[in-house]
Order: structure tokens, then sequence, then C-alpha cells
């Protein structure tokens, strides 16, 4: 078994309007229960051997939803960063935000700077988030930027990912994280999104842990006694 003492692992958040249409509640406190299960799993992702945990929070292709809708996850997403700035620096979180920012509003906008500069000097975990996100679009950046070789790539993409989960049930990348993702491990739950915590993200490691990544070569053969 080949893995790294720290992992950088990726989650889907998917399922948040289905557990709430399931639970009889409108489609925005779904996502405020997935915003309470974001606090669990970064509670407990540095306990965990996970050192950068980029969780997929907006897709380039989420603005086709409702405006409403829309306009409730902006707002949402900036409560987030606003409430929970102050327990990141505590517990030594560097916040990052990944994907477009040219069509968040100047509240938001600041509300990302405001995060990312206070939650500069974290060293027990990156969280990594990503808003108006899509990986095409980011390799297509990084290409026109002049990156041509894979370092230059990865320096402009992001590290490399050694887990990926999808909760919801579904088993698809949805544009998130192609390149950083090539030998990633791909784990899916059917799970929804609010009720994922810090057991689920035991039980994906352990997953993880299982495997024998061999990045292209031959299984590592333990000799004969």
């Amino acid at each position: 078994m080949n893995r790294p003492e720290f992992l950088h692992v990726a989650i889907i958040m998917d399922g948040n309007g289905r557990w709430a249409t399931a639970s009889g509640l409108p489609r925005i406190e779904g996502h405020r229960a997935g915003a309470d299960a974001v606090r669990r799993v970064v509670e407990a992702a540095p306990t965990l051997g996970i050192r950068i945990l980029t969780l997929y929070a907006f897709s380039s292709d989420n603005w086709k939803r409702p405006r409403a809708e829309v306009d409730a996850l902006m707002k949402l997403f900036r409560s987030y960063l606003e409430r929970e700035t102050a327990r990141a620096v505590a517990n030594s979180i560097r916040i990052m935000v990944i994907g477009r920012r040219d069509r968040l509003s100047r509240r938001l906008l600041a509300a990302v700077e405001k995060a990312e500069g206070a939650t500069r000097d974290g060293k027990t975990l990156d969280l990594r988030i990503a808003v108006d996100y899509s990986s095409r679009d980011a390799i297509l950046a990084a290409a026109a930027s002049g990156a041509s070789t894979r370092e230059q790539f990865s320096r402009s993409l992001g590290p490399d990912t050694d887990l990926v989960i999808r909760t919801g049930g579904e088993q698809r990348l949805s544009d998130f994280l192609l390149w950083e993702s090539a030998y990633a491990e791909l784990v899916f739950t059917p799970r929804m999104w609010p009720d994922f915590g810090r057991r689920d993200l035991e039980t994906a490691l352990a997953e993880f842990r299982a495997r024998n990544r061999r990045f292209g070569g031959l299984p590592q053969l333990t000799p004969a006694a």
C-alpha cells in the first residue's frame, strides 16, 4: 500500500436538495443542513490525517438553477464565511476559495477576501472551497497562462488529490478536479450530504487505505517467508 502521510481529500457535496425534498422541506433547508455537515467534516479532517480538504460548493453549471435558489446559496456561503472565519483562525485552518470570482457579488467577494486574509497563516488544514468552479475552465486558463509541462499545470491548478468522495448516490466527477484527480481513488456513497459526518469520513478513508495505489506500476508483492 502506497499512500502519503498527509492526504488531500476532495468531496462533491451532493444531495442537499433531495434530502430536503424527502424531509418535506424547501430545498434551501437542505443547503443549510449541508453547511452544518461542512462544519462536522472540517472539524474531523485534521484528526484523520487530512492536510488538504477541497469541497465542491457551487459549480459553474449551477448558475442554471432558479435565481431564487442561486441567490440563497450565495447568501448562505457568505454567511458561512462570516461565521466560521474566527473559528478557522482559532483552529489554524487556512481558507482558500477556488473558481471564478468575477461573477460573485461585491459583498460575497469581500467576505472571501477577508476570510482568506484572516486565515492565511493556518497550518493545520488547507480548506479549499470551490465556488463558480469548472475544472475544464481551470485547465484552459492554465494553458492560456503558458503552462506547458505537467509541473507547470500542477502549480497552476493545485495539488494532486488522493481521494474523491461523492455523496448522494451519483457516480461521476461533474467537472471537478479533473487534472488533479488523475490518480485519485474514488468513493461513492448513497449518504446525502446533510447526513454525512465523521463516521462516514472514517469509512471512506478506511476504504481508501485498504486499496493498493499502483500509479501505473505493478502491485507490491510481499516476499514469501
